[in-house]
């Protein structure tokens, strides 16, 4: 069976029973009721057969009163159909209500909300469990959870609280009753706040709104719980905007399908472009609006009730052939209605005359001209409050992502756009001749395998244990059967071929991991699209596999197109795309470009940080990747601050006892030693550059002119000519200085007298210095005019040396470390602390990484110039 959504229109499709279709269908019918229960059919055949079914679904043996009085007793609901075909088998129809009613929606019109297949199935496990706790120990119950075969059969009688008189003793009504509710309780107090917080935990990670539905449904929660599930996610900024989006679309698409339903075909494309302006917020003219009295764009929403229209009757007035106008006579004016009685008695005054013009005017009136954009959102923000009880904010326009909302709302109605660039600024962005088809939208309930959901399962316990040979045994069976079953084209295979690729990958076989992704991949986007989530997961696991084999720059290509499917699907606000920033920096951290790995990583940083709190799990994993780039730069003590926020993060979510948060006490003794090695290190590199440079001066008599003049002159605080030195050094003839200048000199000593004198502030004057600092002359011979640098060899036997005096001082005290304030944009720390391999810029030509804006675009090198230090 399936459902057919088009233009407004549902159709319920299904296969042709043998026999349905011959003969009187009442005497075919076996099982249920075709009159709402006045009588109800039933044979015992039949009744066996739905019984055996019934407990595999939870439905319990229970008895009804017909029109009649009489009892009658089921096992399915009373308005489902039993029926032999011509080929002596049993069928089933209208099975809508194999699940009882929602007890938390028991309001008019709501006699079809149902708990879902998914929810009865966990509640009645958990129900069985607690039955056997009270009868037996806590001991013997989970030996016996283990095995499903020894726990009690719980059943739920889906006609309690309908129309339906339900008979029996009123104990057992009674206890039917208070099972129904005690599962709708379960629902809000159970499983919606595990949903919350897998959300948080991001075990469950929703990406656009078929992503959110489908993980919904997995918990067996309805959509109208949608409203409760953004309310109680509030504190996660991604949730709460996907789920307002997702209701102003659902709204938004039920208001459209009543205007589909009265538009002609000649003016459909006209009333979607028309409905997707008015849902941008701008209040739209149409073209054909344009040529027609302004009469025709409708009344403001002040002049009339304040509601916008529902539907249209579909009648015509009499004497017009133009389009049916709304249901709603309040939406129009009165000026509006005598116009049109006015063009109506003018048409049929001129008839006989054959005025085109009149004619033309009645056509080029079609009724969604009258729509504008308050309209459209007074219903939805209606729609929204009947629907979900929830109250969208004020600020629910500007918070609508443009593309993720629009490529929602096309995907649930069927509207094909033009591949083109829009301006959703401009006054009318979506155009008649954009709208390029309007396709059917078919729902249906695939049928699942359960030999081969069984045999991932064990495949996937396997290879949390390590068991590879196990698992590539386990998942490639699964593989053949799935694809007996459901053909190589399923989003199933797709799932097999991903866990194949995983064990290929963990085997070290990369080149088998890269054809099963590459599967994997092929059959997404041909079966979910190309720009689905999970496609773009592909693409994001096949540039890992790329990576793996070294080939970095194809790599960062994949990364670059599941960004991109990213952006497009769920915006760049996600934790997601953080995940995938830092996966991307990892791979330039490889390259050696350090610097584009430190603006990715900062800028997951920020995103965490937003989007699940300072506090998070991945908000640390951001951390540790910014101390392991930071270490890989020298930078010491930038990688020991961000560690230790990785430390303190992982104490207060996990303890101190857990395997993460002492391996980052590792990370942290480590990048101390680091630490403490540099400096012992530097402090030997400053005692043999200062006795070279004591040496050099004692060679070189002229050097020690040249260092003389230069702190004996007025423009030298301590700042020693290159040129100087450098003449010195080849043995050329030291250029002249200008000398002290005397008068100047004096004059200044006058001028702060007189300034003394009168009480002001003057600063010190530093005195003379005849040597300049040795900061000076290590300076002039690190920057490559004396080539005496020591390497890293040679002062490792001085850090050794030191090395045990020094890791008693500096070993931290965890368990009291306070958490400390660490900028974003560490590297600004960077300069005192680089390498003396580092640039510390870009290139003027390098682009702005894929992903980044152009506010992470780092300084002009005019205004700022690379260091290069050799």
């Amino acid at each position: 069976m399936a459902i057919v959504d088009y233009r407004g229109h549902r159709v319920v499709a299904q296969s042709i029973i043998p026999g349905i279709l011959q003969g009187d269908k009442t005497e075919s019918l076996l099982y249920g009721s075709v009159d709402n229960g006045k009588k109800i059919s039933w044979n015992e055949k039949f009744h066996l057969k739905v019984l055996e079914a019934g407990k595999l679904i939870h439905i319990k043996e229970h008895e009804i009163l017909d029109g009649s009085g009489n009892k009658v007793k089921m096992c399915a609901p009373v308005e489902c159909k039993g029926i032999v075909g011509s080929d002596d088998r049993y069928y089933m129809l209208d099975l809508m209500r194999t699940t009882p009613r929602d007890i938390n929606y028991m309001g008019p019109g709501s006699r079809l909300c149902v708990l879902r297949p998914e929810l009865v199935s966990a509640f009645c496990q958990v129900e069985a469990l607690e039955r056997l706790k009270k009868t037996k120990g806590e001991e013997e119950t989970y030996e016996k959870s283990l095995s499903q075969e020894h726990l009690p059969m719980i059943l739920l009688n889906p006609n309690v609280f309908t129309d339906f008189t339900v008979a029996g003793e009123p104990e057992e009504k009674l206890s039917d009753e208070e099972l129904v509710r005690k599962a709708g309780q379960y629902l809000v107090e159970v499983v919606l706040p595990k949903f919350i917080q897998d959300l948080r935990s991001l075990e469950v990670s929703p990406m656009d709104g078929q992503t959110l539905s489908e993980a919904l449904h997995a918990h067996g929660i309805n959509i109208r719980y949608l409203g409760q599930v953004a309310l109680l996610a509030k504190d996660l900024p991604h949730i709460w905007d996907l789920c307002i989006i997702e209701m102003a679309v659902r709204s938004a698409k039920h208001v459209l399908k009543g205007i589909l339903r009265e538009t002609p075909d000649q003016d459909v494309a006209g009333a979607i472009a028309h409905f997707f302006n008015c849902l941008l917020g701008l209040e739209v003219v149409t073209a054909s609006s344009e040529t027609v009295p302004q009469i025709l764009s409708g009344p403001e929403k002040s002049e009339v009730s304040g509601k916008p229209p529902r539907k249209a009757s579909g009648k015509k007035k009499k004497g017009g052939s133009h389009m049916a106008l709304p249901e709603k006579a309040n939406l129009l004016s009165s000026s509006y209605t005598e116009e049109v009685k006015q063009i109506d008695s003018t048409k049929d005054r001129f008839k006989q005359k054959r005025v085109p013009y009149v004619d033309k005017i009645s056509e080029k009136r079609p009724s969604y001209t009258t729509i504008s954009s308050e309209l459209v959102w007074s219903d939805i923000i209606e729609n929204v409050k009947l629907k979900y009880q929830f109250d969208l904010p004020e600020d629910a326009r500007s918070r609508v992502r443009k593309i993720s909302t629009f490529r929602n709302l096309c995907q649930k109605v069927g509207v094909t756009l033009a591949a083109r660039s829009y301006d959703f600024n401009a006054p009318a962005a979506f155009q008649t001749l954009d709208i390029q088809d309007l396709h059917a939208v078919v729902k249906h309930a695939a049928p699942a395998c359960a030999d081969s959901h069984d045999l991932m399962e064990s495949g996937k316990l396997r290879l949390a244990q390590g068991k590879l040979s196990e698992a590539y045994e386990l998942f490639s069976e699964a593989f053949t059967i799935l694809q007996q079953v459901c053909g190589p084209m399923h989003r199933e295979v797709a799932n097999c071929c991903r866990y194949l690729a995983m064990v290929l990958y963990h085997a070290g076989d990369m080149a088998g991991a890269i054809m099963q992704q590459h599967k994997e991949l092929i059959i997404n986007e041909r079966c979910l699209g190309i720009d689905h989530p999970d496609t773009a997961h592909s693409y994001g696991n096949m540039a890992l596999f790329y990576h793996g084999l070294n080939q970095t720059e194809l790599a960062l290509r994949h990364m670059g197109r599941a960004l991109l499917l990213l952006n497009v699907s769920c915006g760049s606000d996600h934790p997601d795309v953080a995940a995938t920033f830092i996966n991307i920096a990892v791979m330039y951290q490889e390259m050696d470009r350090m610097h584009v790995a430190l603006r990715y990583l900062q800028e997951a940083l920020k995103k965490n940080e937003r989007l699940l709190g300072s506090d998070h799990l991945q908000t640390a994993v951001c951390y540790h990747a910014l101390a392991i780039a930071f270490n890989c730069m020298g930078a010491y003590k930038l990688s020991l601050q961000h560690e230790r926020s990785t430390y303190n993060i992982l104490v207060k979510q996990l303890g101190e006892k857990d395997s993460r948060t002492n391996d980052s006490a590792m990370w942290i003794k480590t990048f101390l030693k680091a630490h403490a090695e540099k400096q012992i290190g530097q402090q030997a590199v400053n005692v043999a550059t200062a006795q070279k440079a004591a040496e050099v001066l004692k060679a070189r008599s002229d050097l020690v002119q040249v260092f003389q003049a230069a702190a004996g002159g007025t423009a030298g605080r301590g700042v020693i000519s290159k040129a100087a030195a450098a003449a010195a050094l080849m043995g050329d003839v030291v250029p002249r200085s200008r000398g002290i200048d005397e008068r100047g000199a004096r004059a200044a000593a006058e001028v702060r007298k007189k300034a003394a004198a009168k009480g002001l502030h003057v600063r010190p004057q530093a005195p003379g210095k005849s040597v300049p600092p040795l900061n000076d002359l290590l300076t002039l011979i690190n920057t490559g005019l004396v080539n005496a640098t020591p390497s890293n060899g040679s002062a490792a036997s001085n850090s050794e040396i030191a090395a045990k005096g020094i890791s008693s001082q500096v070993e931290p005290d965890l368990k009291h470390s306070e958490p400390k304030t660490v900028s974003a944009n560490g590297a600004a720390e960077l300069d005192s602390q680089q390498p003396d391999s580092i640039i510390l810029t870009e290139t003027a030509g390098s682009r702005t990484p894929l992903g980044l804006g152009g506010g992470l675009n780092l300084p002009d090198n005019k205004k700022r110039r690379p260091k290069k230090i050799v």
